[in-house]
Order: C-alpha cells, then sequence, then structure tokens
C-alpha cells in the first residue's frame, strides 16, 4: 500500500461535544489521498471512544492514545507516525472546509512551494463565501514568507491553515511541556521554506470554547510564549538581521495585547503579578521599540508607560473603559 500524500494530526483532550464535526470535515475532504493521526491525550470523557469509532469506519483514520502530555506532546508523537510527503494539522474543536487541503496541495503543486497558507476564520462571526469571493493567490519567496509571517496581515502563527512540505520539519519539534507552541514553531518551519504561497480562500474555521487554554482566566502558563519570543529575537537578529524592524513590531504589539489580557482577567493581586513579569521578561527590548518605525505612537506609549510602571498602565486603561462607558451612556 502507497503511503499518503498527506498526513493530518488531530490532538484530542477531553474534546467529545466537538470531535465528531471535526472529524467529519477532515474525511469529508475531496482530497481523498490522506490519513488522519488522532492523538488521544489522555482524555478522560468520552473522546477516546469517538476517536475509536471513526478508526472502524475509515482505514485512513489511525488512532494513538497516549497519557496527558499536552499539545506539543500530542502533536509530535503525531509527527513521529506521519508517512505523507505534506503535514496539516487541525485541532479536535476546529472543523475545516470541505475543499481545503485539495485547494492547499494545489496551491504547492503549482508554484512549487514549501508551505501553503489559507484564510482562518473564527466561528462566532459569518464565513466568507468562498463562492462570491474574488480570490487572490500571493507567492512567496523565502525572504518575503518571513517578512509576511511577523507583518501579520495575510497570516499568523497559527499552524492549522497551512500545509507543509515534510522536509520543513526537519530537526524541528514542538516544546514540551509550554503552550503557545505554534509560535516557538512556526517561524522555523518559514525559515526552512525557500517558498511559499497564499490565497485569501476561507478553509479553517476556528472555534472558540470558553474552556480553551487561550480563552480561560489568564494564568501564569500564558507567560510561555514570553520563552517563545526570546527564541524567536535571538534567531532572527542571527540569521535575519534585516527583518528585525519587523520581528520587533510584531513582539511589541502583543506585548501590549498581553497586557490587555491581564487587566482584563485577573484580580488585583494577580494582576500586579502577571504585569511586573511582563515588564521584567521585555524591558530590555523596549530601546529597540522607541526606535521602530512600523510601532504606531501609541503602542510606543503603552509599551512606554509599560516600561516605567506598571501602576500607570492600570491607571490609563481604566481611564480610557471610563470614558469608553461614558460615551456609550450619552
Amino acid at each position: 500500500m502507497l503511503d499518503p500524500l498527506i498526513s493530518i494530526i488531530v490532538p484530542v483532550h477531553n474534546i467529545a461535544s466537538y470531535l465528531s464535526k471535526c472529524l467529519d470535515s477532515i474525511l469529508n475532504q475531496t482530497f481523498t489521498d490522506l490519513e488522519v493521526i488522532v492523538v488521544n491525550d489522555g482524555s478522560t470523557d468520552s473522546s477516546g471512544d469517538i476517536c475509536e469509532r471513526y478508526r472502524k469506519l475509515d482505514n485512513r483514520v489511525k488512532v494513538v492514545h497516549s497519557e496527558y502530555g499536552g499539545v506539543s506532546v500530542a502533536r509530535n508523537i503525531g509527527l513521529s507516525a506521519a508517512k505523507g510527503k505534506f503535514i496539516g494539522f487541525v485541532d479536535g474543536d476546529d472543523y475545516i472546509d470541505t475543499f481545503m487541503y485539495e485547494k492547499l496541495y494545489q496551491l504547492l503543486i503549482d508554484t512549487d512551494s514549501d508551505i501553503s497558507i489559507c484564510h482562518l476564520a473564527r466561528d462566532e462571526k459569518p464565513v466568507s463565501d468562498n463562492q462570491a469571493c474574488q480570490f487572490i493567490i500571493k507567492e512567496m519567496d523565502h525572504l518575503e514568507g518571513l517578512r509576511q509571517l511577523f507583518k501579520g496581515e495575510l497570516y499568523r502563527f497559527s499552524l492549522c491553515n497551512k500545509l507543509f512540505s515534510k522536509s520543513c520539519f526537519d530537526g524541528v519539534s514542538f516544546p514540551v511541556g509550554r503552550i503557545h507552541e505554534d509560535l516557538s514553531v512556526t517561524y522555523q518551519l518559514f525559515a526552512k521554506a525557500k517558498k511559499s504561497v497564499y490565497s485569501n480562500f476561507t478553509g479553517y474555521i476556528y472555534v472558540k470554547r470558553k474552556d480553551s487554554i487561550l480563552t480561560a482566566r489568564y494564568n501564569q502558563r500564558r507567560l510561555d510564549a514570553f520563552s517563545g519570543w526570546k527564541e524567536i529575537t535571538l534567531f532572527m537578529a542571527t540569521y535575519y538581521p534585516q527583518l528585525l524592524t519587523e520581528v520587533n513590531a510584531c513582539f511589541g504589539y502583543w506585548i501590549v495585547d498581553n497586557a490587555y489580557y491581564v487587566v482584563n482577567q485577573t484580580e488585583k493581586k494577580e494582576r500586579h503579578h502577571f504585569l511586573k513579569q511582563i515588564q521584567q521578561k521585555t524591558r530590555s527590548y523596549y530601546p529597540s521599540f522607541l526606535k521602530n518605525r512600523k510601532l504606531s505612537l501609541k503602542y510606543k506609549y503603552l509599551l512606554s508607560i509599560m516600561n516605567y510602571n506598571i501602576y500607570l498602565f492600570i491607571l490609563s486603561h481604566s481611564i480610557k473603559n471610563f470614558f469608553q462607558t461614558d460615551n456609550q451612556l450619552k
């Protein structure tokens, strides 16, 4: 039996109410030469039973049951088992358009690229009508693909709206014990790609869950991302200094957005604790933020307040919220 062209890795942990919709959307793809590697990451609900049911229904489904290790461990297990020439990722609580992998595969072949990318939409917003959409295709060389990753206008760090040549993963694995694993890996994959291609076709649908890692109350693990950013800035300064303006601007915007998550999702004691850690972890980057022509004056101002005094940042946010509320009442 020939190996499949595409291996799709699906990490699963306690998402029984979402999983069938996810797997149905993959198995109903118009592109059929694929395998689905479902890694049941220590689920304690009926997710494991659902995985086994789909394995019996379709011989393209391979199931690996493992003790809980987190998304990074599950994805690494999937990569080790993958036999495809190309690698895709779908989170078990999301779903995809019927044509997604056909289009992503065709983009790779037509443009001789190592990474193809489509638009990612959110389930709570109206999804674009692909039939009515005027499609664009943007081919990018090695450097431009990385530049666009950090500009964040066409695509961002999520792995799930992308299809990768398996060779991009040579020497690359997901960081065990961390969340924000996409942030820590995606730039490395683009650094290995000689060429990438983007289309605005909406292929991947992200489902926002109240109990997911990124929508749950802000916690200590969310600071894992700063380890990722430390690695990113060192790697990019060493190998791609010509892109540092885009990289540092992306980091600066990310810091402020993260700080807003803290003030909106935590109580007073936690708020001060997390903001102080963010301040300490980013202070050495402050001079580069001030000089960065890609950062807006508003964000330079907010980063300056964060660097100088976290209490001023909290006060500034409170004043902003007061006037927004006051305007809404008028």
